[in-house]
């Protein structure tokens, strides 16, 4: 396998990482903190790494293969989250390079999962950098979901492929176009969020922070209480309607922005989206009332925004919804899993493969009951093939499986039943917070066991690359001519 053009690629995305570090670095400054020059130094050594290893591989091999295709997806996310953990660790945290690595890698998948406490006493460079990370990651997500993935078959993704680059071996120019209009929306977003937030009474610096973790579907917070620090409904409804915008296919922003209205709305995986968030929004709304929780528009409020938050896996709080009863902790322990549509930067299965197994479904039955019928099967109005219906089934199987084995490793290291289960589970949908005590809405992620991190860190990447691209690399003939 040729490696340049992997690396090339890589050097670029951590060359970019490396110089938004000078960002934190001058908000420290500005405050007088002494972690600028944590922030400058570390920005410069990944700078000039990634700069370095560009500028070695430029122009030599500049195509890219389906194999190197899956091997720079999966190698991208380690490399970033090892040079993003270096201000972590070398601040006056006082965190491990443990901590430190899983801060850096739930920030760039944007689980939102963190170790960190004292966030209210924190000094800006942290904070921003936190908020950066998911920024970053969020919008990596985007441009790997529509250009590389597709490309790549995974999951039935190829449903979503553009058909004006449908060669694979223009993968690269692919990218890049589709990252131009991307960046663009996914900037204007942001902005306009932070924006709301500020309006709202949220501070500057909070609302641009918050706004970068929303628009990413991320969910790390400036106040260890996450949203609900503020106690404000208009913030708590600026979020919600910003976690769903981040959950939407973003290609369908493009298209909106070019003239094309109808087609956000009009889209089958948007609508089932929507209609799933009122649903599971009105059954929390139920339980709030059968368990005394709350009631009238607090209780319709923190019911959508937590439905919203796990389901999007942006991992914001208002209310712990983990001491709502058993019948929550099912509820939401099930909305872990579903996540948003294909496309945005929300996390899980996904709202479309959900609906290819039903239609799947639904044509098994109707081939029961009519033997000799011809049916076929349609998606937004194209035909939907057996390979995508097979692709969807592998993926989907292979992702409970890996959440299984991740829970099972994860009891093995002494956590209980809730703990392992629901850490599994957030770490494979890339959700943020868990259930119970420990992992829950209230708690964090420092007190689990160093292997019990590194567990949690190896299951965000299994479930931000899909399964499929991780699991290709540890097959023989994947190295092989």
């Amino acid at each position: 396998m040729d490696f340049r053009p992997v690396l090339m690629i890589i050097g670029a995305l951590t060359a970019t990482l490396g110089g938004t570090m000078f960002l934190p670095a001058f908000a420290d400054a500005l405050v007088g903190n002494p972690d600028w020059i944590v922030f400058v130094t570390t920005g410069l050594i990944t700078t000039l790494l990634g700069a370095g290893t560009w500028a070695a591989t430029f122009g030599k091999g500049q195509s890219l293969n389906v194999r190197q295709a899956f091997l720079m997806t999966a190698m991208v996310w380690v490399v970033l989250a090892f040079f993003g953990a270096l201000p972590f660790y070398w601040a006056e945290l006082g965190l491990s390079y443990t901590d430190s690595f899983f801060e850096a890698l739930s920030g760039l998948t944007t689980t939102g999962s963190t170790v960190i406490t004292g966030l209210d006493d924190m000094p800006p460079g942290i904070l921003l950098w936190r908020g950066l990370l998911q920024w970053y990651g969020g919008l990596g997500i985007i441009v790997m979901a529509i250009a590389v993935l597709p490309m790549l078959q995974i999951g039935g993704m190829q449903m979503f492929r553009v058909e004006a680059f449908d060669a694979s071996d223009k993968i690269l120019p692919r990218a890049g176009q589709i990252a131009a209009s991307m960046t663009t929306v996914y900037m204007l977003l942001t902005l306009i969020n932070a924006i709301s937030y500020w309006m709202a009474g949220m501070p500057l610096f909070d609302a641009l922070v918050h706004a970068m973790t929303t628009v990413a579907t991320g969910g790390l917070s400036t106040r260890d209480g996450s949203i609900s620090s503020y106690d404000s409904i208009a913030i708590d409804y600026i979020a919600i309607v910003f976690m769903i915008a981040g959950a939407l296919p973003f290609v369908l922003y493009v298209r909106f922005l070019q003239g094309d209205r109808k087609s956000l709305f009009s889209n089958s995986q948007v609508r089932v989206f929507l209609a799933s968030l009122a649903v599971f929004a009105l059954v929390a709304v139920v339980i709030q009332y059968s368990e005394g929780i709350s009631r009238g528009e607090e209780a319709f409020r923190h019911a959508l925004f937590s439905v919203v938050s796990v389901m999007t896996g942006t991992g914001y709080a208002t209310a712990d919804y983990g001491s709502w009863g058993h019948g929550a902790a099912a509820l939401f322990f099930i909305l872990t899993f579903i996540g948003g549509c294909a496309g945005s930067t929300s996390c899980g299965i996904k709202i479309f493969r959900f609906q290819v197994l039903f239609l799947d479904l639904k044509q098994h039955v109707r081939e029961i009951l009519y033997p000799s019928g011809v049916f076929v099967k349609r998606y937004n109005g194209a035909i939907l093939t057996d390979s995508v219906s097979a692709s969807v089934m592998s993926f989907v199987f292979l992702y409970i499986a890996a959440f299984m084995v991740l829970a099972l490793l994860l009891s093995l290291t002494g956590l209980d039943s809730i703990t392992a289960l629901s850490g599994a589970a957030t770490a494979i949908s890339n959700v943020g917070p868990g259930l119970g005590d420990v992992i829950g809405p209230a708690g964090n992620f420092s007190t689990l066991p160093d292997i019990s991190k590194w567990l949690l860190a190896a299951g965000m990447i299994v479930g931000r690359l899909e399964v499929f691209t991780v699991i290709v690399l540890f097959l023989p003939r994947f190295w092989q001519n």
